[in-house]
């Protein structure tokens, strides 16, 4: 569950357990919440007040963008010009924002999308091994020191 100085975070993890089990995790500032290790949601304050944030991409943000939720937009400053910058997460609806009940379609939403953009992924080739490694699994135990004769 969430750190207990959040009261926020363990309600929104409350809010999105119809999908499973949630964890949130300090991060940025914030929280990422998580069900099985895949991040789904954020809670963060981008100075409007705590907000639950939900991953979206193409396909949903319509959805999101049809109940009127904000998109998470930060301004970032680079070689000292600022940019806004903004992340594939949507505020949650605020009437979904009263029981697990009214959440659980967009909690269902934002799992699927954060499934989507795991599987799209490039899968990570372990590492080559070193040629020292590879020496060190591949040489054959010493011998054991031969008798001396008297």
């Amino acid at each position: 569950m969430a750190s207990p100085h959040n009261d926020f975070a363990m309600y929104c993890c409350e809010l999105l357990s119809g999908v499973g089990p949630c964890v949130a995790k300090r991060m940025f500032g914030g929280f990422g919440i998580s069900t099985d290790g895949l991040t789904f949601a954020l809670v963060a304050d981008l100075g409007g007040g705590e907000t639950l944030w939900l991953k979206a991409d193409e396909s949903t943000r319509g959805l999101f963008e049809a109940q009127g939720c904000n998109r998470f937009t930060y301004d970032m400053t680079r070689n000292g010009v600022t940019a806004a910058h903004s992340l594939g997460y949507y505020s949650a609806p605020e009437e979904a924002m009263e029981s697990p009940a009214l959440m659980l379609p967009w909690a269902r939403l934002a799992l699927e999308c954060a499934l989507r953009a795991r599987a799209a992924k490039p899968v990570k080739k372990p590492k080559p091994k070193t040629k020292a490694a590879a020496k060190k699994t591949t040489t054959k135990p010493k011998a054991p020191p031969a008798k001396r004769r008297a």
